[in-house]
């Protein structure tokens, strides 16, 4: 073997690597709606987080990326110990997937139909077609189909290559000898624990050794410790992951390498001692498809002897990272592993901005309560929320702008910006609900009380804010059309209220019925009251806009008031009938 063989090796070596992280980028990228759904669905049974595992490992093939998705899950108190020791079992078994497609590059076929299914045949074609696709379409799901086509191309081609770079070794001693060295289980275990740990990816480290196994010099005796040891080297990624984590994460990446390393120690034992009595002829050759087999194989063994030991192995994690005496653990709301699969760390910036949202409405609707029946604990909850409130748009403000330096589809994109927007609205509410709050305070201090009539308006006006309190909310969290398209017309009459509500109390003023006093403390609440409705209309319209990309608002909602819209015309007049104020002369401030 040449050096020029050595320099063709490492360029294949690194197309391999380079296009099984392309395939697995744009696979994780064009899955992203279909892994948050699936990941949606968490169940406490073990086999159907098995199922979950086994799925999304397949989706997004590797089974390290989804181990580190579960070690946040734990940390952030999505996922339970029990509940992710199922998904690692499913991971396990998922990865393998990868060394069957693999396998593909040991055909040899004179029929031509067969001879199609070589990836020297297809790939080419594959590469050619992902091109068009990049270079030509708009759609995104059709680009990110022309990336995976593209990456599998390469990763392929950069597999022929080292096979074709290795194949002079097939006749070298020195190779023989070193891999004679291999056969040794232990050896052999412990260089496919180092090589997959420092390449990170046990899919990977398969492929480079079916890559070899095409010069025919690797045997079975070699293959089979290797590949356990691979199993073993995988777990680095969760391990490195866990490190700064809460204790569950912790136990939940140990729970993946318990698992792996006494899978090795049974399935080796178990196979080598029925080896000392059988005979195995493990001197034969083996190829991409033998390894493929061996590596399901052992995959399916560990799944056997151990799923019915799962809770031995959270028991086993749990003492090597025990609880301490009043230890509380708190969940973090935004982990940043999840940053590595962007799709999934939408999914969980919108979950905790929903938090933030009921939070937030939460406060507003105690400072209304406090107008009628003012407390200083009531007081002290509305701060304490809103000062929640503020280190949530805090943590959600930068997540989000991490995610927004990862590449993101272009709905997952429009979806981020719109959240920043809705975010920032909903702290201003909270805002709101704390000046809200110190009127009532101001109130209570003084002794002031609104007349009769001022009473009746401010109720009023407090029951609409009410109403497009919660369709605001439930349009942001349920995504709900319907609802959304409603607050808009509210937002109007509520409008209209703050104007006539004003412009009575300046004649109650002129009267003299009213204090100026307390048409300071009426303003005042007033403005805040009306400001929380156009924020309403600030979420309402996010919601609008991420449901329909291309929807411009303004233009949208002026052309329906312009328009004399049917829906719209008959929402507003139902709020206007629903929230009329008494008349001036049926009830002084």
């Amino acid at each position: 073997m040449t050096i020029f063989d050595v320099f063709t090796l490492l360029g294949g070596l690194a197309m391999f690597l380079y296009g099984m992280k392309l395939m697995g980028d744009a696979l994780e990228k064009s899955a992203g709606r279909q892994l948050k759904n699936i990941l949606a669905k968490l169940t406490s049974n073990l086999f159907n987080g098995f199922l979950l595992g086994l799925g999304v490992t397949m989706i997004i093939q590797s089974s390290s990326a989804t181990t580190v998705m579960v070690v946040g899950f734990v940390n952030s108190g999505i996922m339970t110990l029990h509940q992710a020791t199922g998904v690692i079992m499913g991971a396990n078994l998922g990865t393998s997937i990868t060394a069957w497609i693999l396998s593909l590059s040991g055909i040899e076929s004179e029929v031509w139909y067969i001879s199609m299914f070589k990836p020297s045949t297809f790939s080419p074609l594959l590469a050619f077609l992902g091109i068009i696709l990049i270079m030509f379409q708009k759609n995104e799901k059709r680009k990110d189909l022309g990336m995976i086509l593209v990456g599998f191309a390469i990763l392929m081609t950069g597999m022929e290559t080292m096979s074709g770079a290795v194949d002079p070794l097939a006749e070298s001693p020195e190779f023989q000898a070193v891999l004679t060295k291999f056969a040794n289980p232990i050896v052999g275990i412990l260089i496919g624990t180092v090589f997959t740990a420092i390449i990170q990816s046990s899919s990977a480290s398969v492929g480079i050794l079916q890559a070899l196994s095409l010069t025919g010099a690797v045997s079975y005796g070699v293959a089979i410790p290797v590949i356990i040891g691979q199993n073993i080297g995988t777990c680095v990624s969760a391990m490195i992951s866990s490190i700064g984590a809460g204790k569950n994460a912790r136990r939940a990446a140990l729970v993946h390498l318990y698992f792996n390393i006494i899978a090795a120690v049974i399935v080796s034992s178990g196979f080598y001692a029925v080896n000392a009595f059988a005979d195995f002829d493990l001197s034969h050759r083996i190829d991409p498809l033998g390894i493929a087999i061996v590596h399901t194989v052992f995959k399916l063994f560990a799944l056997v002897i151990l799923m019915p030991c799962s809770r031995l192995l959270e028991k086993l994690a749990m003492l090597t990272v025990p609880d301490s005496k009043n230890d509380a653990e708190q969940a973090q709301l935004l982990d940043e592993r999840f940053l590595a699969t962007p799709a999934v760390a939408m999914e969980r910036a919108r979950t905790v901005s929903v938090e933030m949202a009921e939070l937030s409405v939460s406060s507003l609707k105690k400072s209304l309560a406090l107008l009628s029946n003012y407390t200083d604990k009531g007081m002290e909850a509305v701060r304490a929320e809103e000062d929640r409130v503020d280190k949530y748009e805090d943590a959600l403000g930068t997540y989000l702008v991490k995610i927004s330096s990862s590449e993101l589809t272009e709905q997952d994109s429009h979806e981020l910006t719109k959240l920043l927007h809705i975010i920032g609205d909903f702290e201003r509410i909270s805002d709101h609900a704390v000046n809200i709050a110190a009127t009532a305070q101001e109130m209570a201090e003084k002794k002031l009380t609104f007349s009769e009539k001022a009473l009746h308006e401010i109720e009023v006006m407090v029951a609409a804010v009410h109403e497009i309190l919660d369709n605001a909310l439930k349009a942001f969290c349920d995504s709900d059309m319907k609802i959304a398209f409603a607050v808009e017309p509210l937002e109007e009459v509520i409008d209209i209220l703050n104007a006539k509500i004003k412009k009575r109390h300046v004649a109650r003023l002129q009267r003299g019925e009213c204090t100026i006093e307390l048409g300071f403390v009426l303003n005042d609440l007033l403005t805040n009251l009306e400001r929380v409705s156009d924020h309403c209309s600030n979420v309402a319209g996010c919601v609008i806009e991420m449901e329909h990309d291309a929807l411009d608002l303004h233009e949208y909602l002026n052309k329906l008031k312009s328009e004399g819209n049917s829906r719209y015309t008959d929402c507003y007049n139902s709020y206007k009938a629903k929230y009329a104020l008494p008349p001036k002369d049926a009830v002084t401030v």
